[in-house]
C-alpha cells in the first residue's frame, strides 16, 4: 500500500508525490483520498484510495529502469500504423495503461512524425501530453532536471 512520501505514476497525469492522505465525507459515507502533487505543474490531485489499483497507479520505475526506457527510446524503430484513426486509438489506449516503455515509443513515433509531416491537433496534444508523463517519470526516477532529460530525448532521436 501507498503512503505519504511515495513517487508513483499516474497514467495520463505523470509522476507524482503523495502529499497526504484525506478523509472526506459525502452522502454519509467517509472515504480516503490521496492527494498527489504532479512533478510537472502546479496541480493538486485527489484519487480515490480504493480506486488506486483500478486507476493504474504505481511506483515509479528504478534509475535503472529508466536508463534502459532511455535507451529503449534511443534504439527504437518505431513502426507505426497507417491508419491516422487507429493509430490514434492504439497510442490512447498504451497510454492509458501508463506503462513507460509504451509511452517512450509512442514519444518517439509522434516526435519522427511531427519531423516529417505536422501532426493533427489530436495527435499534437497527444504528444505534448505523452512527452510530459515520459519526462516527469525519468525526473523522479533519474533525479534530474526537466532540461536535462528533454535533452537527452531531442539530442538522441534519429
Amino acid at each position: 500500500m501507498f503512503k505519504v512520501g511515495d513517487k508513483v505514476a499516474y497514467p495520463m497525469h505523470g509522476a507524482a508525490i503523495i502529499k497526504d492522505v484525506e478523509k472526506e465525507t459525502e452522502h454519509g459515507e467517509e472515504n480516503q483520498y490521496f492527494v498527489l502533487e504532479p512533478c510537472l505543474g502546479h496541480l493538486k490531485i485527489k484519487v480515490p484510495v480504493a480506486m488506486i489499483e483500478k486507476l493504474g497507479i504505481r511506483y515509479i520505475v528504478s534509475e535503472n529502469e529508466a536508463n534502459s526506457v532511455i535507451n529503449d527510446f534511443i534504439s527504437c524503430d518505431c513502426v507505426e500504423e497507417a491508419n491516422w484513426n487507429k493509430r490514434y486509438r492504439d497510442n490512447l489506449e498504451a497510454l492509458k495503461g501508463g506503462n513507460l516503455s509504451e509511452i517512450a515509443k509512442i514519444t518517439k513515433s509522434l516526435m519522427l512524425r511531427d519531423r516529417k509531416k505536422s501532426l493533427s491537433n489530436a495527435e499534437r496534444k497527444m504528444l505534448t501530453n505523452a512527452k510530459t508523463v515520459l519526462i516527469s517519470e525519468l525526473i523522479m526516477s533519474k533525479n534530474s532536471t526537466y532540461d536535462d532529460i528533454e535533452t537527452i530525448l531531442t539530442d538522441k532521436i534519429s
